[in-house]
């Protein structure tokens, strides 16, 4: 699908490159500025579900991919181009960069992620080192200066990184979790050791991440793929202040997607926290969840990612409630409310964008 028939700016040689990537749209829907239809990206979107992903992923292991700039930046340019979508997003994961703070990570085969010397105690705090400097992750920087070149002049590059709670659940509990009970355990225990933990992982993540708006990457996210465990209380207790401290760290200017998944009754804080964008997962009754978090910031979301397979007019009909739910205000990047499944066939997600292209259009 050629990209350029659905771009917010025409590809006018003659308007400066930094112009083309402010007036696009997605950077203009983060501004809340009208747009003439709604962006779309896809979490995800570089994923196994996408034959020419697998054509690369199938040559090298899972964390070669993310190490290897070249292949990187094929898979992330290469999703963009074939679904037409409104941005870019660097493909990355969000562990690796633990691995220079003193944690032995591994990616195992239908396992995923294993932690093999995870952080349980107080006392075990002390070994995990702040990232002071981030030349260990060169690979990523480098990634990101490879899609930027070779993006069209119009199309901005998301980066991202997890919340500091996802990544302290991750080292705390040596893998994901459907309780938490050892992060929970910590958390309550010693809320001094806790608060060590998450100061280092959030000075960490602003030099991680304002290392990728220096490379080249227009807008951030921020997944805080676990923080659903929390409640209300413990949420703005033990992870908000983390979550606002990287927020406002982040390079003036670029705008920041803030997304948490699993519990809407966050939403509040989580606006709070800060962002340009909130992110909206599946749960959450759109018009709903734009009323929670005002209409003075922008949000991003929501279509349940199983309904990519249904047939197509359920699927049209599905994306069509959600821009009706958005009501044409200013402000909505349309996106799943979480990740695409290896499942999904690619046919449905180019169907979708063209879609929420067609749909959107003011």
């Amino acid at each position: 699908m050629p990209t350029t028939s659905t771009n917010a700016v025409p590809p006018n040689d003659s308007q400066p490159h930094d112009a083309r990537l402010h007036n696009s749209r997605l950077m203009k829907a983060m501004r809340r500025e009208p747009t003439d239809t709604t962006p779309v990206w896809i979490m995800r979107q570089a994923g196994r579900y996408l034959p020419e992903y697998m054509a690369v992923r199938s040559k090298v292991t899972f964390i070669e991919l993310c190490k290897r700039p070249e292949l990187a930046a094929e898979v992330t340019l290469t999703a963009q181009r074939v679904l037409g979508v409104d941005a870019a997003i660097l493909f990355a994961d969000l562990l690796p960069m633990l691995e220079p703070m003193g944690i032995d990570l591994e990616y195992q085969k239908g396992e995923g992620p294993v932690i093999h010397n995870p952080i349980r105690t107080a006392a075990e705090v002390d070994r995990f080192r702040e990232l002071e400097e981030v030349s260990s992750l060169q690979f990523v920087f480098d990634a990101v200066k490879l899609i930027r070149r070779d993006l069209p002049a119009d199309i901005p590059l998301l980066g991202f990184a997890g919340s500091p709670f996802t990544l302290a659940s991750y080292v705390i509990e040596g893998g994901s979790s459907k309780n938490y009970l050892t992060t929970k355990s910590l958390m309550y225990r010693d809320e001094g050791a806790w608060t060590t933990l998450m100061q280092r992982l959030a000075r960490s993540l602003v030099r991680y991440i304002n290392a990728q708006i220096d490379a080249g990457c227009q807008a951030i996210q921020l997944f805080d793929s676990w923080a659903g465990c929390l409640s209300p209380s413990d949420y703005r207790r033990y992870a908000m202040p983390f979550t606002k401290q990287v927020i406002d760290g982040i390079r003036p200017g670029t705008p920041v997607i803030n997304f948490l998944t699993g519990n809407p009754a966050l939403l509040p804080l989580l606006r709070e926290a800060g962002g340009d964008v909130i992110g909206l997962d599946w749960r959450v009754d759109f018009a709903e969840g734009w009323r929670t978090v005002g209409y003075d910031v922008g949000v991003q979301g929501n279509l349940d990612p199983v309904s990519l397979m249904a047939d197509l007019p359920t699927l049209r009909s599905r994306a069509k409630a959600v821009l009706d739910a958005a009501a044409g205000r200013p402000g909505h990047i349309f996106n799943l409310g979480h990740g695409v499944f290896p499942e999904v066939p690619p046919d449905n997600v180019k169907a979708l964008v063209q879609m929420v292209h067609e749909l959107g259009a003011k």
